[in-house]
């Protein structure tokens, strides 16, 4: 005689294990193939439910490269609870799960002491160089691109300034860099690319802060405007998360770019914004990352005082 055993289904069983192990993208992955639904009918069912999810979506989704987050997301994931016959908050509780590991994992933000500190330390450098707070210079368009590498690491930056004068004699533009926790600046390298010729560099380590002068060769007149670019290597720290740029005064028009490395994409990307160092963040907003260029970007037409930036989650 044969067991019951041996007519058992490996879908289901596969299907059983994935629900009460997960991940979420195992389990709908094995959900859906124990149903033997191709994507196509399973967006069919939850259009029908009122639900609109494309298959591209979907097929992120069962993959890992996405996760559902935004509240249509998550009435999708209810509505496939009972498409593919699961028992009710299986999927929702994968979900949840996920969040609360990888919340556990992110290490905490710089805090309120950590960034006063920066402040100051940034204050006593630029005095050290001798330089106003805003240089004599108004900001017209600050694009940045930063690179993020193999190891998820802040590997580079490079920064592209249209600026122009509002006194005369100014020659120079103090550029001020900091890095992740756990960063070196003393290995640091500031490189002057176009119109600008790497001056003074001092940094503070514990706290990460690198300032670099830009000498100009010429000396502008009020009125005058002025376009110059740099990088800095950095690769010094560990896991970045984000990325961040601090305005003191408002400006013109900046862009930021975050590009990955292509064996190592995170799983979601937003972006944020913050009044202040010391207020709650807010303005949140998912960033859909580029497959073909690997990157996220977010563009501020008039920058305003205060924070703003980009992060990620790894999986």
């Amino acid at each position: 005689m044969r067991h019951a055993m041996e007519h058992a289904d490996p879908a289901a069983a596969d299907l059983d294990s994935a629900l009460q192990g997960g991940p979420f993208h195992v389990a709908l992955r094995a959900a859906i193939a124990a149903r033997g639904l191709p994507l196509q009918r399973v967006q069919h069912h939850l259009s029908r439910r009122g639900v609109k999810v494309g298959v591209t979506s979907l097929s992120y989704w069962q993959q890992g490269a996405r996760r559902p987050q935004r509240p249509e997301s998550l009435r999708a994931v209810r509505a496939l609870e009972e498409i593919l016959q699961l028992p009710e908050e299986s999927l929702i509780r994968l979900l949840a799960e996920a969040d609360e590991r990888a919340a556990a994992q992110r290490p905490a933000a710089r805090s309120y002491r950590a960034l006063l500190e920066a402040s100051d330390v940034l204050g006593r450098l630029l005095a050290e160089l001798e330089s106003a707070p805003d240089g004599g210079l108004h900001t017209l368009a600050h694009h940045e691109r930063v690179r993020i590498g193999a190891r998820r690491e802040l590997a580079a930056r490079e920064s592209h300034h249209i600026v122009r004068a509002h006194r005369d004699g100014v020659d120079r533009f103090v550029a001020v860099h900091h890095g992740d926790p756990g960063c070196a600046p003393d290995r640091m390298a500031v490189r002057a690319l176009d119109n600008c010729r790497t001056g003074r560099v001092l940094w503070h380590r514990e706290t990460g802060v690198l300032v670099a002068e830009l000498l100009f060769d010429t000396r502008l007149r009020s009125g005058d405007t002025f376009l110059f670019r740099y990088g800095v290597e950095d690769g010094t720290a560990g896991v970045s998360r984000e990325y961040a740029r601090d305005f003191g005064l408002p400006g013109g028009q900046y862009a930021l770019q975050v590009r990955f490395d292509g064996g190592t994409l995170p799983v979601r990307c937003h972006r944020f914004t913050q009044p202040s160092a010391a207020a709650p963040r807010s303005g949140r907003q998912d960033l859909a990352l580029s497959g073909l260029n690997r990157s996220v970007h977010l563009v501020e037409p008039r920058v305003r005082s205060g924070i703003v930036g980009i992060g990620w989650d790894w999986e």
